[in-house]
């Protein structure tokens, strides 16, 4: 019992004398348990596992401010395509036909006159107080009155120098006050498939500048054209082929390559309407010296031979074997029908019924050929040999041009 009574009088003294090392344990664990706290939660707030509330950092908002005044800015981006329009686009032109003379209509009913129609042109010469401009003959065609629209609205009377059906080319000028920017010609026959070229206009009439961007997909395309619309292939125009877009109004504009030179006269006459990605330019080699006989002249000085003509591939077979009567294997070669008095073909010797087969040892099979030849080809006072069938047999001949036309 003793034993007892003693072990248990040891153990709560034990626990007596433990009640102030918990008491003290807690009073520690509290104080720490503050330090924590203050120490802590802040830090907890920093990484959002705890809400909590600082004053804004002036700094830092100013900061954040300019960072979202710079993402606003717009880029300014230059290209080479920015460049080539920047250089040329300002020598593009609108132009509109009238075909009512002045803005009120005639009968006095205050009716306005409406214009027959728009295009575009392209200034390329600046002389003394005359400032010139290349655009299509179809553009100007009948028009009484022509008014020019520069890129920045100024709009100025225009009139017609000179204009060129076969070509479809015509040149007007206006005064050169307010004339800034011209067209720098460019070589075409350097061109090639592929390259990158920049269509300028005004299409439909309304979007004034516009510009479409392309490649030149083909060169020298012949393209038939019927100059009378009677159903009759007349011509056939040399030109280029591009996707860059080429819509009603474009006709007259500019094709210029990725240097901003002109090396085109965009054409939609010669073009088929339902066709998307066919886009046809006049070249400009082919259009300067047109465009200089246009300025200087107000026509196109071209060779003229003085005859009337017909292609043996139009007329009956009958009438090539007893009329004409060319042998059986010539199917082809232009028939002359009439011969003008004291005409280039008169005094070289050319007669009716005479059938052309070869000028200047080049085969020519119809009227389209013998046109080409001579007007892309020669020039006025220029000599030219002639094959051709006469009873059956061949004879040559050396021609002179002259001046007139036909």
């Amino acid at each position: 019992m003793g034993y007892y009574d003693q072990d248990h009088q040891n153990r709560y003294k034990g626990q007596k004398g433990n009640k102030g090392g918990y008491f003290l344990a807690s009073l520690v664990g509290v104080i720490l348990g503050a330090i924590l706290v203050v120490v802590a939660v802040p830090k907890l707030s920093d990484y959002n596992v705890l809400p909590y509330t600082v004053e804004p950092d002036e700094e830092l908002q100013d900061e954040a401010a300019e960072n979202a005044r710079v993402q606003n800015v717009s880029l300014d981006v230059t290209t080479d395509v920015t460049k080539a329009v920047d250089k040329a686009g300002d020598a593009v032109v609108s132009i509109t036909n009238i075909q009512t003379a002045g803005f009120w209509s005639n009968e006095g009913n205050g009716s306005a006159g409406q214009p027959a129609g728009t295009g575009s042109g392209v200034i390329y010469k600046k002389e003394g107080n005359t400032a010139f401009i290349v655009t299509n003959h179809h553009v100007v065609e009948g028009a009484q009155e022509l008014e020019v629209s520069l890129q920045d609205g100024t709009k100025l009377p225009a009139r017609l120098v000179g204009s060129d059906i076969w070509t479809d080319l015509a040149v007007l000028e206006v005064e050169a006050k307010e004339i800034k920017t011209i067209a720098e010609f460019g070589d075409s026959d350097k061109l090639k498939p592929g390259e990158p070229v920049i269509a300028i206009g005004n299409p439909l009439g309304q979007f004034s500048g516009s510009v479409t961007q392309g490649i030149i997909s083909g060169l020298e395309r012949a393209i038939p054209v019927d100059i009378d619309q009677n159903g009759t292939v007349d011509w056939q125009a040399e030109v280029l082929q591009t996707d860059a877009a080429i819509n009603p109004g474009n006709s007259g504009g500019a094709l210029v390559n990725i240097s901003g030179q002109l090396i085109g006269i965009n054409s939609m006459k010669i073009a088929e309407s339902a066709v998307e990605g066919i886009g046809l330019a006049i070249p400009i080699n082919y259009a300067r010296p047109v465009i200089e006989d246009l300025e200087k002249f107000g026509e196109v000085k071209r060779p003229y031979m003085g005859v009337q003509l017909a292609s043996v591939n139009e007329i009956p077979g009958y009438y090539q074997q007893e009329a004409l009567k060319l042998p059986k294997d010539i199917k082809s070669g232009v028939a002359i029908t009439s011969v003008e008095p004291n005409s280039p073909a008169a005094q070289a010797g050319l007669k009716e019924m005479d059938v052309i087969v070869e000028m200047d040892g080049q085969e020519i099979k119809d009227i389209i050929e013998l046109r080409q030849h001579l007007y892309t080809k020669k020039s006025v006072g220029d000599q030219m040999k002639i094959k051709f069938y006469r009873d059956g047999k061949t004879q040559e001949v050396t021609m002179k041009l002259s001046g007139e036309t036909f």
